[in-house]
C-alpha cells in the first residue's frame, strides 16, 4: 500500500516507527499531530466544573489539547481509531482482504499496545455489527462480569463509603475480562483472515516498540498510582521516576509474548493456564485492596449476543447496543427530539443547547433508575423507547427555559423499574472507540474499555487489568429499594458505551459512530448524530462541534469554545451551568453513495485511515 493510497486526518512531526510488517505503511504516512494545549482557566464569568460526591462528574481521562482535523474521504474502506498506529493496523488488515470484524479486532489489539490507558485484553467492550450480505444488524456483549465471590459492599470500609480512588486501585475492583471472548465470538461468525494474523500488528508494535505519544506522556505524568506497580513502572517510567519522554520507543516484550501465545493457542490461553493464574495472583495478591477472583471465574466467562435496540429518527433509524449499556437512554433523546424542529436551529445557538440539554435531562433521569444487566434485572427497556411514553416525556420540555431542579424518572410501560432505587455508580470509563467499514460495506461500531485511566493500576503479562467493578452502584439499596445496577456475582455492570450505526430509509448504513467519555458518552454521540442528520454537517464537522449536555445534574458547556460564552445567557434561561473540559474521543464514518467520509476527535490523537 503506497502513501497515496492511505489518507490520514492530521500529520506533522515524524517519529521513528515500527519496521517490518507495519513499516511499509507506517513509515509512509503516520506522524503525531501537534497538540495545541488549552488554557486551564475557564472563560471569565463561567464557573469551573466542580467534582461532587457523584463520581460521574470526574473526567475519565484528562484533556490533553486540541488538534485541528479535516474529514478524510476514501472510496473502498476505512478504519477510524484513537491512535494513528492502531488505525493503520486496521486499514492494513482491510487492504489484505480482511473483513470489518478482522480489522476491528486488529485495531483493538493494537490499541492495547499504543493506548494502554484506555483499553485492552484486560478489559471488555460492546459492539454492533452490520452484515451487509444478509442485511442484518447484530450486537455483541464482551462486558466484564463480577467474580462469583464478589462482596456486595465493595465500595465500603466498614460503614463508611470508600473514596473512589481507594476503591479503584488494587484487585478488588477487577472484573473478569471479556474482550477476547467477544473477539473470538465475532471472528468465528464474520472473520475472513486467520485469527493469528490479526495479532501480528500488535505483536510487532509491542516487541519492536512504538513512539510514546504526547497524550500518553501527559497522562503518565499526571498518574500517581501506576508507578506503584512494578511492571507499570518498568514499562512506562525511567530510572528517575518520570515518564519516558515523548517519542521514546516504548517496548513491551511481555505483552508481545502474551499476544503471541493467544494468537497461537486462541483465547483459552488467556482464560485458562498460566496467564489466567497470573491474573488471579495479581488480583488476590494486592496488599492493600485484594480481590476475590478465582480461576473458575475466568474459565467460566462467556461473551453474549444480544438483540440491538433501534428507534426511528426522521427519515433514519438509529441503532445501538442494549443493556448492560444505557445507550437505550440515548435512543430516548432521539425519540424526544424527533418531535421538535431541531434542523431549523443553529448548532451552537441557545435554543439548540436548551433543546438538547432538556432531552438529555429527561433521558438521564430514567437511566439512573431503570438500567442494569437484564440477565439479572427485569428492566422496562422496550417501555423506555415506547413512542407514547416518549411523547409524554417530551411534553416536559420547555422550548424557552431550563430548570435547576432535577427531572424525576417517568413510569414507562412494563414499569418494573419503579421498584428500584437511584443508582450511585461512579462509571468513569477510560475508553476508546473504533469505527470500521470494509469494501463490502460491512460495518463495525465498537467501544472497548478498562474503566478508569490505567484501570486498576494493576498489571500482569504486560497488560493492564480493568477496574470495571466500580461501574456498579456504590449502594445496593436506596430508600429500601434494591438498585438495578447493584453488585451481584456474575453480573455485568451498567455502562454508557454507545456504539451506534445509523441507517437510511432504504435500510443501508449511513453513519458508524461512538465515543469514550464515561456517563457523558450518551450526550456526545447524540450531539454528533444530530450534527450529521439535522444540521447536514460532515462527520468531522459534527465531531468538532463544541460540546454541551445535561445529565440531569446541570448544563455542562465545553470550556475554550464558543458555547462557553453563552453560560450567562443559559443561566438567564434557568439552567444551572458549569463550564469545563468535556473530553470526548469520537470516531465516525459516513457511508455515502460515492464513498466514505471519516472523522476523528480533535480532542485526542485519533485518525481515520482508508483507501
Amino acid at each position: 500500500m503506497s502513501q497515496q493510497n492511505i489518507r490520514l486526518a492530521a500529520v506533522v512531526r515524524r517519529p521513528a516507527l515500527a519496521t517490518g510488517l507495519l513499516g511499509a505503511v507506517l513509515m509512509a504516512s503516520v506522524a503525531w499531530p501537534v497538540v495545541a494545549q488549552q488554557p486551564a482557566a475557564a472563560p471569565a464569568g463561567a464557573a469551573a466544573t466542580q467534582a461532587t460526591s457523584n463520581f460521574e462528574n470526574i473526567a475519565p481521562e484528562a484533556a490533553t489539547g486540541w488538534t485541528d482535523k479535516k474529514a478524510v474521504k476514501t472510496k473502498d474502506y476505512m478504519a477510524a481509531a484513537a491512535n494513528p498506529l492502531a488505525a493503520q493496523a486496521g486499514a492494513m488488515i482491510l487492504a489484505k482482504g480482511g473483513s470489518a470484524i478482522d480489522a476491528a479486532i486488529a485495531t483493538g489489539l493494537a490499541l492495547n499496545v499504543v493506548e494502554p490507558q484506555s483499553s485492552g485484553i484486560g478489559g471488555g467492550g460492546l459492539m454492533v455489527v452490520w452484515d451487509n450480505t444478509k442485511k442484518k444488524l447484530r450486537a455483541f456483549d464482551g462486558r466484564e462480569t463480577a467474580p462469583a465471590g464478589v462482596n456486595t459492599k465493595l465500595f465500603y470500609d466498614g460503614d463508611k463509603k470508600k473514596k473512589f480512588i481507594d476503591a479503584v486501585v488494587g484487585g478488588a475492583s477487577v472484573g473478569v475480562p471479556g474482550e477476547l471472548r467477544m473477539f473470538e465470538m465475532v471472528h468465528a461468525e464474520f472473520g475472513k483472515l486467520p485469527w493469528a494474523a490479526l495479532f501480528e500488528p500488535a505483536i510487532e508494535l509491542a516487541e519492536k516498540g512504538f513512539p510514546l505519544s504526547p497524550r500518553l506522556f501527559d497522562l503518565l505524568k499526571d498518574e500517581k498510582y501506576l508507578p506503584g506497580n512494578a511492571m507499570g513502572k518498568e514499562i512506562f517510567y525511567g530510572a528517575d521516576g518520570q515518564p519516558k519522554p515523548v517519542g521514546t520507543q516504548l517496548v513491551n516484550k511481555q505483552l508481545a509474548e502474551t499476544l503471541r501465545k493467544i494468537a497461537k493457542e486462541g483465547p483459552n490461553a488467556f482464560y485458562t493456564g498460566e496467564i489466567a493464574a497470573d491474573i488471579v495472583a495479581a488480583v488476590k495478591g494486592h496488599k492493600g485492596n485484594p480481590g476475590g477472583m478465582e480461576l473458575a471465574d475466568l474459565a467460566g466467562y462467556k461473551a453474549k449476543e444480544r438483540d440491538p435496540l433501534c428507534v426511528p429518527y426522521r427519515a433514519h433509524k438509529i441503532c445501538t447496543v442494549p443493556p448492560p449499556s444505557s445507550s437505550v437512554n440515548m435512543l430516548q433523546m432521539f425519540g424526544i427530539l424527533s418531535r421538535f424542529d431541531l434542523p431549523s436551529l443553529k448548532p451552537t445557538s441557545p435554543d439548540a443547547i436548551n433543546l438538547l440539554a432538556q432531552a438529555g435531562r429527561i433521558a438521564y433521569a430514567d437511566r439512573d433508575f431503570y438500567v442494569g444487566d437484564t440477565d439479572f434485572v427485569k428492566a422496562p427497556i422496550s417501555g423506555l423507547i415506547d413512542d407514547s411514553y416518549l411523547r409524554s416525556r417530551a411534553a416536559l420540555l420547555n422550548l424557552d427555559k431550563g430548570s435547576e431542579k432535577p427531572v424525576l424518572p417517568g413510569e414507562p410501560p412494563e414499569k418494573h423499574g419503579m421498584l428500584f432505587g437511584k443508582d450511585a455508580s461512579p462509571e468513569l470509563p477510560s475508553t476508546t472507540h473504533v469505527a470500521i467499514v470494509d469494501k463490502d460495506r460491512n460495518a463495525v461500531s465498537m467501544t472497548v474499555t478498562i474503566e478508569a485511566v490505567f484501570g486498576s493500576r494493576q498489571m500482569t503479562r504486560g497488560f493492564i487489568l480493568n477496574n470495571q467493578l466500580t461501574d456498579f452502584s456504590a449502594d445496593d439499596v436506596v430508600d429500601g429499594k434494591p438498585v438495578a445496577n447493584r453488585i451481584e456475582p456474575g453480573k455485568r455492570p451498567r455502562s454508557s458505551m454507545s456504539p451506534s450505526i445509523v441507517f437510511n430509509e432504504d435500510g443501508s448504513p449511513r453513519l458508524v459512530v461512538g465515543s469514550p467519555g464515561g456517563a457523558r458518552i450518551i450526550g456526545y454521540v447524540a450531539q454528533t448524530i444530530v450534527g450529521v442528520l439535522d444540521w447536514k454537517l460532515d462527520i468531522q464537522q459534527a465531531i468538532n462541534l463544541p460540546h454541551y449536555l445535561d445529565r440531569n445534574v446541570g448544563l455542562e458547556l465545553e470550556a475554550e469554545t464558543s458555547v462557553a460564552g453563552l453560560a450567562d445567557e443559559m443561566r438567564r434561561r434557568g439552567h444551572k451551568v458549569t463550564v469545563g473540559e468535556l473530553n470526548s474521543g469520537l470516531q465516525g464514518i459516513e457511508v455515502l453513495k460515492d464513498g466514505l467520509v471519516g472523522g476523528a476527535d480533535p480532542r485526542r490523537e485519533g485518525v481515520a485511515v482508508g483507501q
